[in-house]
This record gives C-alpha cells, sequence and structure tokens, in this order.
C-alpha cells in the first residue's frame, strides 16, 4: 500500500533531483531538497482537509487528482501563477517576465522578478486568506455530533444556525484586513483580490453542493462521479492553491530561480497529494476522530497568518509550527479518546468502523 500509493512521489523525487543537479549543480540539488522538505513539513494540514473531500470520490478520481491534479500543482501553480502575476503587475508580456524571471535578482531589488512578486503579495494573501478562512468557518459553524474543543466549537455551531454568517465574518475580517494591514496604495486591490478569494469559495462550493445526488445532498458521499467529481476535483485544486500562495511567493526568499522552486515545491507537492490519498485510504480520519477537527483549526490560524502577513513578516517556522501544534495535539486527543473507547466496548466491537458518524 505505502510503496504503491508513494511510488509516483518517489520517482518524481528522482527525476527531479537529478534535473536540479543537471540545472543548478549541488547548490541547485540542496535548495531543491530544502524547498521540498518545507513545502511537506508547511502543508500537512493540507493534506488532512484535502483527504475529507477526496474519500468522497471515487477511485477514478482519485486517481486523476495523483496525476492530472499533479500537473496542475506543479506546472500551474508552481511555475506559471507566478509568471502570470508578473505579467499582470508588470504589464509585461509573458517572453519578458520569462526572461526577467531568468535574470534572477534579489527580492528587495526594485524591476526584479523576485521584487515583483513581492509587491504583489499582498493581493495574493487576500485572495488566499479569505478563501481559507471561508473553508475554516463554514466547518466550524457546522452542527456535528462529534465536537473536539467542545466548549468552544459547541457554542460557535449554535451561532452557526445564523445564515450566512461565515460570509458575513468572512467579509468582516475582509474589510478590517483592507483598513488596518494593507499597505499604502494597496486597500482597494486587497479588498478586490479578498473579494474574489470568497467569490471563488461560493463558486465551487456551491457548485459541488448542486450536482451531488439529491438523496445524497446535505451528507457526505463516499464515492461520487460525474459532475459532482470533477466540481470536488475543482475545489480541491482551488484550496490547494490558495495554501501553496505564501508558500511560492515565501520561496523567493530563499531562491530567486522560478526552476529551482518549480523543481523543490512540486517535489514537496507530490508527497502531500500522495499523503491525501494514503490517508484517505488507509481509513485515518476515521480511526483518529480529532484529525480532522485539528487540521480545520490550523487552517483557520494559517488564514489569519495569511492576512496578517499583507503587512507583517510572519516567518514560515512559525506557520509550520502552529499546523503541526495543532494537529499534533488532535491527534494525541484521537488517541487517548480511541484507548478510552477500547477499555469501554466489547471486544467484538472493537474492528468495527468507529468514527463514521463524525462526518
Amino acid at each position: 500500500m505505502v510503496l504503491k500509493t508513494f511510488g509516483g512521489s518517489l520517482a518524481i523525487t528522482a527525476a527531479g533531483l537529478l534535473l536540479a543537479f543537471w540545472y543548478g549543480g549541488a547548490v541547485g540539488l540542496a535548495v531543491v531538497a530544502v524547498l521540498a522538505v518545507l513545502e511537506i513539513s508547511l502543508s500537512f494540514d493540507n493534506a488532512v482537509v484535502n483527504a475529507g473531500v477526496l474519500g468522497r470520490m471515487n477511485r477514478k478520481w482519485q486517481r486523476l487528482f495523483l496525476t492530472v491534479g499533479i500537473l496542475v500543482a506543479v506546472v500551474g501553480m508552481r511555475l506559471l501563477f507566478p509568471v502570470v502575476v508578473v505579467c499582470l503587475t508588470a504589464k509585461l508580456s509573458p517572453a519578458e517576465a520569462y526572461h526577467l524571471a531568468m535574470a534572477g535578482g534579489d527580492i528587495h531589488a526594485p524591476g526584479t522578478y523576485a521584487f515583483v512578486l513581492h509587491e504583489a503579495h499582498p493581493a495574493i494573501a487576500a485572495f488566499g486568506g479569505v478563501f481559507l478562512l471561508m473553508l475554516f468557518l463554514n466547518y466550524i459553524f457546522e452542527e456535528r455530533e462529534l465536537t473536539w474543543l467542545s466548549w468552544l466549537e459547541r457554542p460557535l455551531a449554535r451561532i452557526g444556525r445564523l445564515k450566512q454568517i461565515s460570509v458575513v465574518v468572512a467579509a468582516g475580517a475582509l474589510l478590517l484586513t483592507a483598513d488596518f494591514l494593507a499597505p499604502a496604495g494597496k486597500p482597494v486591490s486587497v479588498l478586490v483580490s479578498g473579494a474574489l478569494g470568497l467569490i471563488a469559495y461560493l463558486l465551487v462550493s456551491g457548485l459541488s453542493e448542486l450536482f451531488e445526488p439529491d438523496g445524497e445532498r446535505g451528507t457526505r458521499p463516499m464515492a461520487v462521479a460525474g459532475k459532482a467529481a470533477f466540481t470536488l476535483f475543482v475545489y480541491l485544486e482551488v484550496m490547494d492553491a490558495s495554501f501553496s500562495f505564501d508558500g511560492v511567493v515565501g520561496a523567493f526568499a530563499i531562491t530567486s530561480d522560478p526552476v529551482v522552486i518549480a523543481i523543490g515545491l512540486g517535489i514537496g507537492a507530490a508527497y502531500i497529494r500522495a499523503l491525501t490519498v494514503f490517508l484517505v485510504r488507509n481509513g485515518t480520519l476515521n480511526e483518529y476522530a480529532y484529525l480532522e477537527h485539528g487540521a480545520q483549526w490550523a487552517i483557520g490560524a494559517l488564514a489569519v497568518l495569511l492576512l496578517c502577513t499583507i503587512r507583517y513578516d510572519v516567518p514560515e517556522i512559525v506557520t509550520g509550527l502552529v499546523g503541526v501544534g495543532f494537529i499534533g495535539t488532535a491527534l494525541l486527543s484521537s488517541v487517548v479518546r480511541n484507548r478510552r473507547l477500547s477499555r469501554t466496548r466489547p471486544a467484538a466491537d472493537l474492528g468495527a468502523p468507529r468514527l463514521t458518524s463524525a462526518h
């Protein structure tokens, strides 16, 4: 199971490291390895949340997530997206943006590729931050049988009975961000980008619900196909993009070479996708009941941190530790819960699925 799931990621790693060595020598190889490890460590919460969505697809769409999806993640988000941002921000043609990218340059040197992308960070962070905030709010405002931080989650679920409360909170957070965190001359850019992030979430989430079979609407189907699976696939790709925005921009603090960044972050993205499938096929989210809760709280923290990076420099180690902290604590809580249940359940029930009602 492990080799079958991660075999493609191992192959991508080998090819990526060879390409990095051919392209940049020992230095390029070392930087790619650092970027890959950084992407994996910062995106574990992404894998857990992705698994909750991917578990609703059949095997065909899960395979597409590992094949077509990885091409979108690596070529689209890690390589082409920064070029498109530079084209739009600096009003350059794709060819000019490519030549500017290959010319390198320091992130603090005006006119360089890294500098232009860094200047676009407030708008990028606003889009990704609001999208992830909506993801977190819609989860935390939903009433569910099983809660982790019950003292907080149950009151929030009661507040969630107010229709569209998540949109109200996200819009309020966006207004505060544009007012207090946006750099001089960029409040409008932050507002527009954040609004686009909100629209993107509502559109993709709404399409996902629209194409669910009538008998399964409001539940969590485990093997959808067709239009429903396609909209979930698009939802996963947009969610991955929101997770990767800050990482792509932040990678320029390590290197300004877009090829090295694409290879390093692409290797990390391949492992995150494989880990997502591994979690689904092993039933890990069912076995460890609070894992998804911890990932969602990590996403909420990441959304807030991403919005804060519009004005302040937040070290990526802080982002990584926050995510690992939430997920690690949730995993430990799940283990304690499982041990408690094993002492109270009849021996014959121990092998039965225990946590499907949590979903």
